[in-house]
C-alpha cells in the first residue's frame, strides 16, 4: 500500500466546509476519526474531524491464482448442454455452440456460475431458440421464458439477445459478431457474423473472452492471455483499451467492477484510456443511466465495494457516474468527491466491524450509499417549479435511474442518523437526562419523564422503519466519543483500531437498549385508536389539523404505555381535551 497526504474536513450544516492542512503521512490500511467536543453541528451534533487512511489504489502486487485446466459441468448444466446439442443434431445443423464470458472464468476458478451466455457462429440467437422450442414441443416438452431483447447501437447495445428457460436456469443466445466502423464513429455501420477469435478480441476483458465449446467440451482461450491473465490476476482488454472502450464506455465500469471483485490489478494502459476525456465523454453521452446505475449497484453488492468506488475517483469518472445538477448549494469543495469516498471508506470498515450479517442486501447497499453521500446530504438544487430538492435524490433518480424508494430511503437515513446523535447518550445512559431540552418534535405533551426516551426512539423508528440500523450505522461515522485522537507516529493505528472498537460498542449498546425498550419492531404495532375514534371523542364530523394532533398524541400515549388499551388511551384523551377546553 502506498503512503499518501489527505486533509482532514470538517462537515458543518452551516452548508459549508472547512479545510484544514495537515502535513502527516498515513500509512495505516483502514481509517481514523479525531473530533473536536466542542464544536457542535446546529448546536446539537458534534462535529467530525474526519481523515480518510488507505490509498485510492493499492500498488501491484504479482499474484498467482488457482486455475482449472478442465471445467468440470454440474449435472443441470450437462443436462441444458445435451439438450441444445440434440437440438443441433435434430435439425442437423452445423452450428457450434459456445458458452461465452463470466460462466467460463468463474468455472475456471472453481465458482459456481448461473449465468449462461451462449454464443452461436451461424444464426441470431432468436432463430436457435425457435429451433430449441420446436425440438421441445417434438418431444412433448414447452419452452419457457422466451423473450427477444432487441439490439440498440445508440447505447452501445450491438447484439440482439434472445433468451428461455432450461432447466429452472436463464440462458441468453448472441450471435458471434464482426463490426465494421465508420472513421469518426464508434457505432457499427456493418454487423456480419464473426468467427469466434474476431469475437473474442471484441469482448471487455481477456478473462471474459475465453469459449467453452458445448460440441467439442474445450476450452478455447482465442485470444491466448485469458487464461494467463487469470493466474497472475490482471484486467486487460483484449484490443487497444481505448478502442475498446469507444466500442463500449460501460466497459470501463465493468473492469472497475471485476477488477475490485476478483482483486486483481488494473492494467496501467487500460487505467490511462479509462481516464481519457474523449472515453469519459463516450461514457457520459452514449451509455444509458439505466445501464450505469445497474453497474454501480453490482458493485455496491459486491465484496469489495469500497475498492471499486475509489477505481472511479482515481480514473476521474465520479462526476460522470455520480453526477449533480449544476445549480445547488451550499458551494461544495472541489475535491468534495474524495471525502465521498472517504466516508464510504469508513462505513464499509464499521460495517465490517459490528458485522455485515447484521444487514440484509439491501439495508448493506443503501448503507453504502448512505455513507458515500453522506456529505451531499445538506446540499440541495431547485426543480423547474423552483421547489428544492436535495442533490442526493438527483443522483438516484436522474444520475443512476435507480428507484426512487432508494433516494428516499438514503435521505430519511440521513435525517435519522442526526436525530441518533441526540439520542445516544441517554441510551447508552439508560437515563432520560435533559430531554426536554431537545427539539425532537415529538409532541410530548403529558408524557412522563420516564417515558420521554421511549417515546422519542419511538417516533424516530416508526419514521425510518427497519432501516433504523443503517441509521445508526451512520451515526457512528460522526459521533463524538472519548477515543484518542490519530497521532502522528507510527502507532497511530492503535488509535484507529480503538475508535472502530469505540463506535462497535456504542453501535451494540444503542441497538441493546432498543431492544430492551421493546422498540426494535415498533412501526409494526397498530394504533390503539383511529380517526374516526377520535373524531368521535372530540364530536368533530371531517378531519383536519386537530385529528391529526391527536393522532400524534394518542401515538405518544401508546408509546408511553406498551401495555396500555384502546379504551385506557381513549380515556386519558377525552380527560385531556376536556382539560383543554375548560383552558380556552
Amino acid at each position: 500500500m502506498r503512503a499518501i497526504n489527505l486533509q482532514p474536513v470538517l462537515l458543518l450544516p452551516s452548508r459549508r466546509f472547512f479545510s484544514i492542512s495537515s502535513s502527516r503521512r498515513l500509512h495505516s490500511t483502514s481509517c481514523s476519526f479525531c473530533y473536536s467536543p466542542t464544536l457542535r453541528l446546529q448546536s446539537i451534533t458534534p462535529v467530525l474531524l474526519f481523515y480518510s487512511c488507505r490509498a485510492m489504489s493499492t500498488a501491484s502486487v504479482p499474484r498467482v491464482i488457482h486455475v482449472s485446466d478442465t471445467i468440470d459441468l454440474t449435472e443441470k448444466e450437462r443436462k441444458i448442454f445435451d439438450r441444445l446439442l440434440a437440438t443441433v443434431r435434430h435439425f442437423n445443423l452445423p452450428t457450434q455452440l459456445r458458452v461465452a464470458g463470466g460462466w467460463v472464468r468463474d468455472k475456471l476458478l472453481g465458482k459456481d456460475c448461473y449465468d449462461i451466455d451462449i454464443a452461436l457462429d451461424d444464426m441470431l440467437g432468436s432463430k436457435f431458440v425457435d429451433k430449441v422450442t420446436e425440438f421441445l414441443a417434438s418431444t412433448g416438452e414447452e419452452a419457457q421464458g422466451l423473450a427477444v431483447i432487441p439490439s440498440n447501437p445508440d447505447q452501445s447495445k450491438h447484439l440482439e439477445t434472445a433468451r428461455m428457460r432450461l432447466y429452472d436456469m436463464w440462458i441468453d443466445f448472441v450471435n458471434l459478431r464482426s463490426e465494421k466502423y465508420s472513421e469518426n464513429s464508434r457505432i457499427p455501420t456493418k454487423m456480419d457474423f464473426g468467427t469466434a477469435e474476431e469475437d473474442a478480441y471484441r469482448r471487455d476483458l481477456t478473462i471474459n473472452s475465453m469459449f467453452y465449446n458445448i460440441n467439442t467440451s474445450s476450452v478455447e482461450d482465442l485470444t491466448g492471455r485469458g487464461i494467463e491473465d487469470l493466474r497472475s490476476g490482471k484486467i486487460v482488454t483484449p484490443l487497444p483499451p481505448k478502442e475498446t472502450f469507444l466500442d463500449d464506455p460501460l466497459r470501463v465500469l465493468r473492469a472497475i467492477r471485476f477488477g475490485a471483485r476478483f482483486r486483481f490489478t488494473l492494467d496501467e494502459e487500460l487505467k490511462k484510456a479509462a481516464a481519457a476525456y474523449d472515453v469519459r465523454d463516450a461514457l457520459a453521452a452514449k451509455i444509458s443511466k439505466e445501464r450505469i446505475g445497474t453497474e454501480l449497484d453490482l458493485m455496491m453488492s459486491g465484496n469489495e465495494p469500497v475498492e471499486a468506488v475509489k477505481y472511479i475517483y482515481e480514473l476521474k469518472l465520479f462526476s460522470v457516474v455520480f453526477s449533480i445538477p449544476p445549480d445547488y448549494e451550499p458551494t461544495l469543495p472541489e475535491d468534495y468527491n474524495r471525502f465521498c469516498v472517504a466516508y464510504m471508506d469508513a462505513g464499509w470498515n464499521l460495517l465490517q466491524s459490528i458485522g455485515s450479517f447484521a444487514f440484509n442486501d439491501d439495508q448493506r447497499r443503501l448503507a453504502l450509499y448512505a455513507s458515500l453521500f453522506f456529505p451531499l446530504r445538506k446540499a440541495t438544487y431547485k426543480d423547474k417549479k423552483a421547489k428544492e430538492i436535495p442533490v442526493v435524490n438527483y443522483i438516484f433518480r436522474d444520475s443512476l435511474k435507480r428507484k426512487a424508494s432508494d433516494a428516499d430511503r438514503v435521505i430519511g437515513v440521513h435525517s435519522a442518523a442526526e436525530r441518533f446523535l441526540e439520542l445516544i447518550p441517554f441510551l447508552e445512559s439508560k437515563s432520560c437526562g435533559d430531554l426536554d431540552a431537545l427539539d425532537l418534535n415529538n409532541g410530548f405533551f403529558d408524557v412522563s419523564s420516564s417515558s420521554k426516551l421511549r417515546v422519542s426512539v419511538g417516533f424516530l423508528l416508526r419514521d425510518i422503519k427497519d432501516f433504523w440500523q443503517v441509521a445508526l450505522l451512520v451515526s457512528m461515522l460522526y459521533y463524538p466519543s472519548d477515543v484518542a485522537p490519530c497521532y502522528e507516529d507510527e502507532d497511530s493505528s492503535d488509535g484507529r483500531r480503538n475508535s472502530f472498537k469505540k463506535r462497535r460498542e456504542v453501535f451494540k449498546t444503542v441497538e441493546d437498549a432498543i431492544c430492551r425498550l421493546g422498540l426494535e419492531k415498533v412501526w409494526e404495532s397498530k394504533p390503539l385508536v383511529n380517526g374516526k375514534d377520535i373524531m368521535n371523542v372530540l364530536q368533530l364530523k371531517a378531519g383536519g389539523p386537530l385529528v391529526k394532533e391527536w393522532q400524534q398524541r394518542t401515538l405518544a400515549w401508546q408509546l408511553a404505555n406498551p401495555t396500555g388499551s384502546a379504551e385506557e388511551c381513549l380515556d386519558w384523551m377525552r380527560e385531556n381535551h376536556q382539560k383543554r377546553i375548560r383552558l380556552e
